[in-house]
This record gives structure tokens, sequence and C-alpha cells, in this order.
């Protein structure tokens, strides 16, 4: 199990006003839990209409394996800075791109992961957060889970998730036109 809550109030109307209000659940990840019997009320499966009580205990079950099959796993050195059971870190070297792509097709970051995910037996999808450039070396951050993705991409939108670059740079640089892609350029 990976999200325990002890009910302790009558604050919830249900388990899914639950999930939604206290862990910011969507709705398609509730129907795929509630689906494939990943929630439980006080131990035991939920049912749709099941209410809560002051001291239910709701557990959410996250470590539950998914097919990826659309990445072919590739054998590559992957410079690992953190690993748990919710994120996997690396520094990506420049010239590596992080989705496979019809250039890329088995040569991706995504494909080394998928690879390594193989090789320790952890059937996931890989679901990147962040993305760099394939020119472009620094970390990139991969969730082992929908959960885990879903919050880390909500930080993003609300700018709670925090990003900071350093450019190291040799010689002179010569005066180009600004790239208008960059709003904070």
């Amino acid at each position: 199990m990976d999200l325990i809550y002890k009910v302790t109030d009558n604050r919830y109307a249900n388990i899914k006003d639950l999930l939604r209000s206290k862990f910011q659940i969507s709705s398609r990840l509730y129907t795929k839990l509630k689906n494939n019997k990943h929630i439980y009320l006080n131990g035991n499966n939920i049912f749709f209409n099941d209410t809560l009580n002051i001291d239910d205990t709701i557990e959410i079950d996250l470590n539950f394996e998914e097919e990826c099959t659309n990445i072919i796993p590739t054998k590559m050195d992957l410079d690992i800075l953190y690993e748990d059971k919710y994120f996997l870190i690396l520094n990506k070297p420049s010239n590596v791109a992080v989705h496979p792509s019809l250039r890329h097709f088995d040569t991706s970051l995504s494909n080394g992961v998928k690879y390594y995910f193989d090789s320790i037996s952890l059937n996931r999808k890989i679901r990147i957060i962040n993305r760099l450039d394939k020119d472009t070396s620094g970390i990139v951050i991969f969730a082992k889970n929908e959960y885990i993705q879903e919050n880390l991409t909500l930080q993003m939108k609300d700018n709670t998730f925090k990003k900071e670059y350093i450019a190291i740079l040799e010689g002179i640089l010569s005066k180009k036109k600004r790239n208008n892609r960059c709003s904070n350029c």
C-alpha cells in the first residue's frame, strides 16, 4: 500500500470525494484504481457506493504492474543521481534524446530507462516528468507510478515545482538575435 488515510471527521462524502480532495487523484486514475481493485476500505475492496465513517481506513495500492510495450529496451549507461520507490532521477548527457522518435527509435533515454526497469523487474510505464532538448545535459525525472506523475505535473502547472538552470560557457559569445521561444530570456 502507498497511500493510507484514517477518517477522523465527516468532511468527505464518500471515498471518491476523499481521494479527489485529499490526494488530488484524477477521475481517470480513480477509475483505474477502482476497476483494478487497488482501493481498500478497512482492508476490503471498495464498492461504488461505499460511504465513509469515522475510524475507517482507506488504503490505495499504487504498486501495481503496468504494460510498457511501446518502448524498446536498450542497454545504456545511466547516471542515476537518486532513486526510490517513487522516482528515478538521472543526469542526462548531451546528444541523447529523452523520448523515442523516428531518429532515436531505440537510442533515447527512455529506452535506457525501459531496459533498467526490466533489469530490476519493475513493470511500469515510462513516465517522464520533465524534458530536455537532445543537445542539453541535465537532470531528468521519471515517475514510477501515475499518481506521482500527476502530482508533479500539478506542481509544475501551479509553479510550486522549482527548476533552476546553470550555464557554463567558455570563450567570447558573439551577439546573436534573441531566441523568441524562451519567455524568460
